[in-house]
């Protein structure tokens, strides 16, 4: 079992900065992969980043390639996004998911309960 809270969003200008965290509680933090999800208002939730175990292999959306950051420290029990170069299109509720990688997929084991991302033009 993992629980998983979010914190870090908040209201930014355009081209702005947030770095969103996720603290997990739980024995298992270490060996899960971990990953970013985001869902717009209207729109289905989609992947942002996911990092495996150890933190050594990173995955990115299209979108985010180049702006956002992903990491994690396992002693601390703590995944984080560091987004960069905000737009307005990135507004979205962020949601941190312990996950499986399965038929090419990003599938979500335990979810937080969200951190809503809002960027102003």
């Amino acid at each position: 079992q993992v629980q998983l809270v979010e914190s870090g969003g908040g209201l930014v200008q355009a081209g702005g900065s947030l770095r969103l965290s996720c603290a997990a509680s739980g024995r298992t933090f270490s060996s899960y992969a971990m990953g970013w999800f985001r869902q717009a208002p209207g729109k289905e939730r989609e992947f942002v980043a996911a990092i495996s175990w150890n933190g050594g292999i990173t995955y990115y959306t299209d979108s985010v390639k180049g702006r956002f950051t992903i990491s994690r420290d396992n002693a601390e029990n703590t995944v984080y996004l560091q987004m960069n170069s905000l737009k307005p299109e990135d507004t979205a509720l962020y949601y941190c998911a312990a996950v499986i990688h399965i038929d090419s997929r990003w599938s979500p084991e335990y979810w937080g309960q969200g951190t809503q991302v809002t960027v102003s033009s």
